[in-house]
């Protein structure tokens, strides 16, 4: 393939000068991390292709012919040609297939310069009014952890509300970064808020609710693992997840779908965080392997999917499974971009038939009810108005610079698991 000969030359050329692949990039395109990303899946620009190519040509190392259709799969294709006539082509190919969000460099750069998570945070916040809970705690489960921003908002708000109730955190994730993130920010929760369970899984979505795989086979193989904070402190508490890192680079690896290109666990893992001191009270709250439950009081899906990925993925393989961990009164808010801002305004001048946002709030609720088919009765589907279920989230800028861009996003749905009366 284009990508692997481009790497075999990089690499023979970087043994015979004796030099790293980052000093190569740095030399080469001024990016230290360039062969990490191409080897990651990064597809490159005409322009850097044609910069590479002369500074190996320059010092005696020819890099390889690629055929037309390789050279599709490795050139960023915004310069070539429209999108739709790319991909008949060119089909993805799983390691080609760049998405920005799969690069951290990128996906950091984007959350940390705007405020997206503190606004679905709030948003998600507004529902915790509205939820029903019984013993013995809170049920919440995020489908979709990334950095623990928004849950952690999230937790922060259900503190205010219910002080003294315990609670139940289920968290999923396949990111090994946004696991170790997510859990630095949860020393402050644990010290806030003392009777907190909290899990943490990359199983998937129709298999981390109940943190039970489908597979009989591989849940042989499941690492499940509780941690016991010993101490007082957030301090404290902070020291002993981050001596969790050996545990999470061991187990909590990932590997890409070879139809998909979506990234999957090598094995399933459950991590059970909770303190030492509160264990007596929580007793019924920690789950116990073989044995688990969803009924969450909340389900929070924010961004759980690409915003053009198939409906019918988004409806049957997300949702779906989501809707049906919920318990009596519990609710489910999904949030996704919306488009119809200045970023898309961006997109269209770049790349004019492209068309990221498919489906609207309305298209998905519509498909979710089809396909639970009978199971749709038990479940109120409401689609809030615009007013209310549009919102935006401003991109940070200098104090010195009066320019302020807005982007929005679609509080898909909320999904009220009706509480079934015993004459029914």
């Amino acid at each position: 393939m284009a990508v692997q000969s481009l790497l075999d030359a990089i690499s023979t050329y970087c043994r015979r000068e004796c030099i790293a692949k980052s000093t190569f990039g740095r030399r080469a395109v001024n990016d230290g991390k360039f062969v990490s990303r191409l080897r990651d899946g990064a597809r490159i620009t005409p322009a850097t292709f044609e910069r590479l190519h002369s500074y190996m040509s320059q010092r005696g190392m020819e890099l390889p012919n690629p055929t037309p259709s390789e050279l599709l799969q490795l050139i960023r294709p915004a310069e070539l040609a429209p999108p739709s006539e790319l991909i008949a082509q060119a089909p993805a190919e799983p390691g080609r297939n760049f998405r920005f969000f799969d690069n951290r460099q990128k996906y950091l750069l984007f959350v940390h310069t705007c405020g997206e998570k503190r606004v679905a945070a709030r948003r998600v916040g507004l529902e915790l009014s509205n939820i029903h809970p019984q013993p013995p705690a809170i049920r919440v489960f995020d489908a979709g952890m990334g950095d623990g921003t928004v849950l952690a908002g999230v937790m922060r708000e259900m503190h205010r509300r219910f002080p003294t109730m315990p609670f139940y955190v289920v968290g999923k994730e396949i990111s090994l970064e946004d696991v170790r993130l997510s859990l630095a920010r949860m020393a402050d929760r644990f010290h806030e808020h003392p009777s907190t369970v909290l899990v943490v899984t990359n199983m998937y979505y129709t298999e981390a609710p109940w943190l039970t795989p489908r597979s009989a086979n591989v849940a042989k193989s499941i690492e499940w693992r509780e941690v016991a904070l010993m101490g007082t402190s957030a301090h404290e508490f902070a020291e002993q997840i981050a001596s969790l890192d050996g545990f999470l680079d061991k187990h909590w690896q990932a590997r890409h779908n070879p139809k998909t290109g979506n990234p999957v666990y090598e094995r399933p893992v459950v991590l059970i965080v909770y303190r030492e001191d509160y264990r007596f009270l929580l007793d019924d709250v920690i789950p116990r392997q073989s044995s688990v439950r969803a009924d969450y009081d909340l389900v929070i899906a924010s961004q759980p999917y690409r915003a053009r990925a198939p409906l019918g993925f988004k409806a049957s393989c997300v949702i779906a499974p989501l809707v049906r961990a919920l318990g009596d009164g519990g609710r489910l808010l999904g949030i996704h971009s919306y488009g119809n801002d200045p970023g898309l305004d961006v997109v269209r001048n770049i790349w004019p038939e492209e068309h990221p946002f498919t489906d609207d709030r309305h298209a998905v609720l519509r498909a979710v009810k089809a396909g639970l088919g009978a199971e749709a009765r038990r479940y109120n589907f409401n689609a809030y108005a615009d007013t209310r279920a549009i919102f935006r989230y401003d991109m940070h800028t200098l104090p010195t610079r009066n320019i302020c861009k807005h982007w929005h996003v679609d509080a898909v749905c909320r999904l009220e698991c009706c509480r079934l009366c015993c004459a029914n």
